[in-house]
């Protein structure tokens, strides 16, 4: 790929890159400090702040179908899983399409390069659905770490979901290795790779959580779950296994670095020291947290003590929105509620979405702006009203609620030009996508 010059920005997250950076290659090749001019093709950025690609940790694709449905409005977790379960139990394979198309569209228009995906639902005919994400993620250029999700623990067991969207065991870990074999990619700056993601501590056996760690150590992948999102999930732990959640996850094998939790609220300052030892790090999803009253998730703590935190927009029926960008000013006042406008800045956000999310996920190559790292940026433009009168580029981007980028590059290719996606029908897919929501609510 021929190099290219993204010259001047108006600001750039990254020290000694006044005038910009050389991508070359899907990577990031050089930072321009100033005084510099390299003779390299440029792209002219002197309207953009520059940031390094946003990265999604913890996502529900399929729940895009489901926002803001009537009967499971103003609802806790639990009662509000229990509302949809019937309706997720209708999924179909062109549902799954449309809805992993409109959220990682969504993702790209927010600035957000890369994203998880934790698709846990598998009712009778869409035995595909992680295949079907894969397909959609490379039509769009986005990069993706998909987690095969699984629930075998229904309510005729003790469990949370009905019968219709669980697997058995054996299913499940067949199909795990199956989609393991068949997408993932280990190498750095990879486009599609797998990891391996039980549903939570009230949707699966303990027998299934010990089992996928074990797959997961054979194929070198990652492990992901729900853990300590809401204080009825602590009551089921000691309800059902005489322990608290985080003694469940050392008990089944997880308390490693290969894990990443979503959530985590309800730790004890003894128990956040645990994740900092073992290496698990966190997703923080702060609307989600807001919009289910689940809790406030203590970031800051667990920085202090060293655990690894990204963000992620949780799924779209909670979140009601796939906005990575959103995500971080709330993921600011969340925080700066609890702790005070001198322990949470601006950058702190930017952080976690970035640096941060990139740890949870095992990237290095992602996530900043250096020599060598993955040529994934996001460029905003400050020419809305909102921003009339900031002085700060990156703090405007924040405070004064930046939600769509002009640009996005992904491994040094442009996937959004000028707030777009090139080569996407919108209004196709807003049709599809209203006919599946429809479909499912029937």
């Amino acid at each position: 790929m021929t190099a290219l010059w993204l010259k001047d920005p108006l600001a750039i997250l990254a020290e000694g890159a006044e005038r910009g950076v050389i991508v070359e290659d899907g990577r990031i090749a050089a930072l321009v400090p100033a005084g510099q001019t390299p003779a390299v093709p440029a792209f002219d950025a002197s309207a953009h702040v520059v940031l390094p690609g946003l990265i999604n940790t913890h996502h529900h694709f399929y729940q895009t179908l489901t926002r803001a449905t009537p009967a499971a409005l103003d609802r806790t977790l639990f009662g509000w899983l229990r509302t949809l379960y019937p309706l997720w139990a209708r999924l179909t394979p062109a549902a799954v399409e449309s809805a992993a198309t409109v959220a990682m569209a969504e993702l790209l228009l927010s600035g957000c390069t890369t994203t998880t995906d934790h698709h846990y639902v598998f009712p009778a005919g869409l035995e595909d659905a992680v295949d079907i994400e894969v397909a959609a993620a490379r039509r769009l250029g986005i990069r993706v770490v998909l987690t095969r999700g699984s629930m075998n623990l229904s309510e005729r067991d003790g469990g949370l979901p009905p019968d219709s969207v669980v697997q058995d065991e054996d299913t499940i870990l067949a199909d795990s290795a199956r989609v393991i074999a068949r997408h993932h990619d280990p190498a750095p700056h990879a486009m599609v790779q797998i990891a391996l993601a039980p549903c939570s501590p009230f949707s699966v056996t303990t027998s299934l959580m010990r089992a996928t760690a074990a797959l997961a150590a054979e194929h070198g992948v990652r492990l992901h779950t729900h853990l300590a999102e809401t204080e009825d999930e602590t009551a089921f732990c000691e309800a059902r296994f005489g322990r608290r959640p985080l003694d469940y996850l050392d008990d089944v094998g997880w308390l490693h670095a290969g894990v990443w939790v979503a959530h985590g609220i309800h730790f004890g300052a003894a128990e956040i020291a645990r994740l900092a030892k073992a290496g698990v790090a966190v997703t923080h999803c702060p609307c989600s947290n807001q919009v289910l009253a689940s809790g406030h998730c203590p970031v800051c703590d667990m920085e202090a003590a060293g655990v690894r935190v990204g963000l992620g927009v949780d799924g779209s029926a909670s979140n009601n929105a796939s906005n990575l960008m959103q995500e971080v000013r709330a993921a600011l006042l969340w925080q700066r509620q609890r702790y005070g406008v001198t322990r949470v800045g601006h950058r702190d956000a930017l952080r976690w979405a970035t640096e941060g999310s990139a740890a949870c996920i095992g990237r290095p190559e992602l996530g900043s702006i250096a020599p060598g790292q993955a040529a994934d940026l996001a460029l905003f433009r400050l020419n809305e009203l909102r921003f009339a009168g900031a002085r700060d580029p990156l703090a405007a981007l924040v405070l004064s609620g930046a939600h769509r980028a002009d640009r996005v590059m992904v491994s040094g290719r442009w996937v959004v030009e000028d707030g777009a996606i090139p080569g996407l029908d919108v209004p196709a897919l807003l049709a599809r996508q209203a006919d599946a929501a429809a479909r499912l609510h029937a």
